[in-house]
């Protein structure tokens, strides 16, 4: 007989055992693991509380991790025997190992990134609904500027923050140039929100609290990586220094940042955030765009290919260490779908850790995750990034995207990603790629046309 939840197998027991000395000897790794789990991790800081679904048994369970209040990422494989469960994000290399007793998981989650590895306790418990009471909740959605005592390590003076509300239960993000970092959702409690976040990587929390003079103020945890990248794992400095990933550590500090209407900040004199399509520029315009990389198999493929020529051409620079172009590729999926009978081609200039490129596990994880039919090359390691794309001016974000017109000029730089954490600013990047990839799809067609159409020497 399957026992459909905790409950019924609650009651099965007491029907089986017959009493309460007898259930507590019960082994509770026989009982289904399926449905929603109350999870968090820990490491140096405040517990990051996150949604844990599981579903299904044997070769069909799956673990769902969630993007505030949204379904976002899945695990690649998952495996629970003997009270042990194993989950795994290959295309992130993240995995949760923990084991069942008295009802709750407990174990570890192990996270990598370039240069680090960080590990987190783990645990988690059956969700239960708990009604909260009303409280007097200040109204804070909306969009805000952080403006920052020193600039970011990629030149950034100021920071986006995104918050929606639906009373007392808050999302935010904190959008920089190179994208956002998820949605931290939570609930408002003694005068303040505690937002968290965990969707497979990226895991941290944020802390909310509305001032009296309209601003707010706002702490962003994470200590582990904060700990990392501050110098106490060398590899770790060594990568931030050369290939600065998640902006710059100020942004995990825990440190105090003010929260500004727009306009307010505007009255104040405090600079905006940088601008997404003028960060990165090219050294020329009249230059042709060009690489030469291999792809999965060791193939070197140009942008002389037959497959580029007289296309409008997307290339991303790109990794898949980096949350953001996880974030990005869905909607790549999307256009190559819709324009590549049109003319459009996309190509990820992958930049992968050392210790990655032998046998591209993730990067081929990653491929099949997402459904990636568009061309994949593997560039280099991220510090070779500006030594491999030297056309590009001031470089820095992961990832970029390179519009490339049908006769090889680069037509514009999009520095980072803003996911659907970002609300209307992702609604906004959909709207501008959508519109600049038909304009140059249009302008190309239109000059192939006239092209045929005028008589050639000789002909009247």
């Amino acid at each position: 007989m399957r026992i459909l939840n905790r409950s019924t197998g609650l009651a099965f027991v007491l029907a089986t055992f017959g009493s309460s000395a007898m259930v507590a000897q019960f082994n509770t790794a026989a009982l289904p693991i399926d449905g929603r789990w109350d999870a968090s991790l820990t490491n140096n800081g405040p517990a990051v509380p996150f949604r844990l679904d599981i579903a299904g048994s044997g070769p069909t369970l799956k673990g769902t991790f969630y993007d505030g209040s949204k379904p976002y990422e899945e695990t690649t494989s998952a495996s629970y025997r003997d009270g042990v469960l194993v989950l795994k994000s290959e295309h992130y290399l993240t995995t949760i190992t923990a084991t069942l007793k008295n009802g709750a998981f407990t174990g570890d989650v192990a996270l990598r990134g370039p240069g680090y590895r960080l590990n987190y306790g783990f645990e988690a418990t059956r969700h239960v609904d708990v009604s909260e009471k009303s409280v007097n909740v200040p109204s804070i959605a909306g969009t805000w500027e952080l403006p920052l005592d020193s600039p970011s390590a990629k030149g950034e003076k100021s920071f986006h923050l995104v918050v929606r509300q639906n009373g007392a239960d808050a999302e935010a993000s904190i959008l920089r140039i190179d994208g956002d970092n998820g949605a931290y959702s939570g609930t408002y409690k003694d005068g303040k929100w505690i937002l968290s976040h965990f969707d497979g990587s990226r895991p941290g929390v944020i802390e909310i609290a509305a001032r009296r003079d309209g601003t707010l103020e706002v702490v962003q945890h994470n200590e582990a990586l904060k700990k990392a990248l501050a110098g106490e794992n060398p590899e770790a400095k060594a990568a931030e220094d050369k290939a600065p990933q998640y902006g710059s550590t100020e942004a995990y500090a825990g440190d105090k940042l003010i929260a500004y209407r727009p306009d307010v900040a505007r009255a104040k004199g405090f600079p905006e955030p940088d601008n997404f399509d003028t960060h990165t520029t090219v050294r020329s315009a009249s230059e042709k765009f060009s690489f030469n990389f291999p792809d999965e198999n060791g193939k070197l493929v140009s942008s002389d290919d037959p497959r580029f020529k007289g296309k409008v051409v997307l290339a991303i620079v790109t990794g898949t260490w980096c949350p953001n172009c996880h974030d990005e590729a869905r909607f790549l999926v999307e256009l190559d779908k819709k324009y590549r009978d049109k003319g459009l081609a996309i190509v990820a200039l992958d930049f992968e850790e050392p210790e990655e490129q032998d046998k591209l596990a993730r990067e081929r994880a990653f491929i099949k995750e997402y459904g990636v039919k568009y061309t994949y090359l593997t560039a280099g390691a991220p510090s070779e990034m500006w030594e491999k794309v030297p056309q590009a001016v001031n470089l820095n974000t992961w990832p970029a995207t390179i519009f490339v017109g049908r006769d090889g000029l680069v037509k514009g730089v999009h520095s980072g990603f803003a996911s659907q954490a970002s609300g209307e600013f992702n609604s906004q990047l959909q709207q501008e790629f959508t519109a600049k990839i038909e304009k140059l799809l249009a302008e190309n067609a239109a000059a192939q046309t006239a092209s045929v159409a005028e008589p050639t020497l000789g002909q009247k």
